[in-house]
């Protein structure tokens, strides 16, 4: 895994599909048993998150992928 800032305020990730895979599950778990510690606020955004990755994911999984290197 790689990260860079962008620009302020932007972080970029460059991963592996099954780094990213990972974060993503641990994610899920969180969310869908959260602690009972973790403020709702929190578990709200991560939910929300959850959602924009899912919108994303179908998007890409409608584009093909490039080329190697």
């Amino acid at each position: 895994m790689h990260l860079e800032w962008a620009r302020p305020g932007i972080l970029r990730a460059t991963a592996h599909p099954f780094e990213f895979a990972a974060l993503v599950a641990a994610a899920r778990f969180v969310a869908e048993s959260p602690p009972s510690d973790i403020p709702a606020e929190s578990l709200e955004q991560l939910r929300h998150i959850l959602r924009d990755y899912d919108a994303q994911a179908r998007r890409l999984h409608d584009t093909p992928a490039p080329d190697g290197p």
